[in-house]
């Protein structure tokens, strides 16, 4: 398969809608990406346009982003692009959605704490039963976390 994928550097437009379909769940948001250039005349950064693309994750990756993200969050989004068009209000427009295969937060702009999630079963298709022992599950992090301490000892200036 020929799919033409991208990975878009940006921040989160909308609030995340998380549905259930008969696919598999579904999660769904706007995201801005804004061109930066630096400007040597004024010597500034300059923003030029915005872009907006609707983004879709399934399944496992749309249920842990619809829990992980909120708006103005800035994200690495990779995923296959779609470009379609529609008609409204009798004008033809150009819409691009990205299917997301991976988003993480965008670790240059900010910290954050990465959490496993609880496995309910063996995903379809891969071919394994559940494991044997006890299933994982989330457990809140103690008030004096070495890593979160370390974090912010590198990102306060004195």
């Amino acid at each position: 398969m020929n799919d033409t994928t991208v990975t878009l550097v940006g921040n989160v437009a909308t609030a995340v809608e998380y549905r259930e379909t008969a696919g598999g769940g579904v999660a769904r948001f706007r995201f801005a990406v804004t061109a930066r250039r630096w400007d040597r005349e004024r010597g500034l950064w300059s923003d030029g346009n915005t872009s907006f693309y609707t983004v879709s994750a399934w399944r496992s990756l749309g249920a842990n982003l619809a829990a992980s993200v909120s708006v103005g969050e800035p994200l690495v989004v990779h995923g296959r692009l779609r470009v379609r068009e529609d008609e409204r209000d009798g004008q033809r427009k150009t819409f691009v959605d990205v299917d997301a295969l991976a988003v993480g937060h965008d670790l240059t702009r900010g910290t954050a704490a990465f959490r496993r999630a609880a496995k309910a079963e063996s995903e379809p298709g891969q071919g394994q039963g559940p494991r044997p022992g006890p299933e994982p599950t989330l457990v809140q992090s103690p008030e004096q976390d070495p890593w979160t301490e370390a974090t912010k000892r590198l990102v306060t200036v004195p």
